[in-house]
């Protein structure tokens, strides 16, 4: 199971740190994606794989689903992160994140967030009233 935060500087050459405590439920191989909330999501292959199965199942005669999957794949990429941690990210994806210096993980169950650390505590700080969204959770079931 991901989960956790953990803090980390983007190296020189854009090089991110994939905790080890998250490396080892992600895999060798994973994969990359622009995420909503402004952040990047990083999936194990295997999570990828039944996201892109809910993908495939949309229907592409419908305009918000094209989006939709438009969003997600155009900068979809596979990263391999090194015996240390370390993945490159893509330019464009450091960019849509606005990363540049300071980065934030976050396990999110199938999957991690990557956010600049700038937007990470923007958002903890402005969005997050916990207490009507526990309401809100709870007439989900939870």
């Amino acid at each position: 199971m991901l989960m956790g935060e953990f803090n980390h500087n983007v190296d020189s050459k854009n090089r991110i740190i994939i905790p080890s405590k998250l490396r080892e439920s992600l895999g060798e191989a994973v994969i990359i994606s622009k995420g909503l909330d402004g952040c990047l999501y990083i999936y194990p292959e295997s999570e990828w794989k039944v996201f892109e199965e809910k993908l495939k199942s949309l229907p592409m005669t419908n305009k918000n689903a094209r989006a939709f999957v438009r969003f997600f794949y155009s900068g979809a990429t596979e990263i391999n992160p090194d015996k240390s941690g370390r993945a490159l990210i893509p330019k464009s994806l450091m960019e849509y994140a606005n990363i540049k210096t300071e980065v934030v993980s976050v396990g999110m169950i199938d999957k991690v967030e990557i956010w600049s650390k700038e937007k990470w505590e923007e958002y903890n700080d402005s969005e997050n009233n916990m207490d009507e969204i526990a309401e809100q959770m709870n007439e989900l079931g939870i």
